[in-house]
């Protein structure tokens, strides 16, 4: 089992910045490709980023290239999601998740329980 907690989450305003971190325990976390996927209001989960377990790797998705980036600390068991240039179309629910690459949200086995981010305009 992996448990993942995630942080950083708020209200920032449309060109504003956040950093999510999601600190992991129990299985050896850098055994482990990590991802943040969202979930906005009415819509379904899509995903956002993906690093593997090294960092040597990323995957963004279209919507977020350019101004978000993933990155890990396998010392501190954390994976982070740095996020510039908000868009109130970025307001969602974001979660850390394990054992995914890529947007096929069925391949991470774990998830962690969210943290809201709310963009205004």
């Amino acid at each position: 089992q992996v448990q993942l907690v995630e942080s950083g989450g708020g209200l920032v305003q449309a060109g504003g910045s956040l950093r999510l971190s999601c600190v992991a325990s129990g299985r050896t976390f850098s055994n482990y490709a990590m991802g943040w996927l969202r979930q906005a209001p009415g819509k379904e989960q899509e995903f956002v980023a993906a690093i593997t377990w090294s960092g040597g790797t990323i995957f963004l998705s279209d919507s977020v290239k350019g101004r978000f980036t993933i990155s890990r600390d396998n010392a501190k068991n954390t994976v982070y999601l740095e996020m510039n240039s908000l868009k109130p179309e970025d307001t969602a629910v974001y979660y850390c998740a394990a054992g995914g690459l890529g947007s096929d949200l069925r391949k991470y086995g774990y998830w962690g329980q969210g943290t809201q981010v709310t963009v205004s305009s």
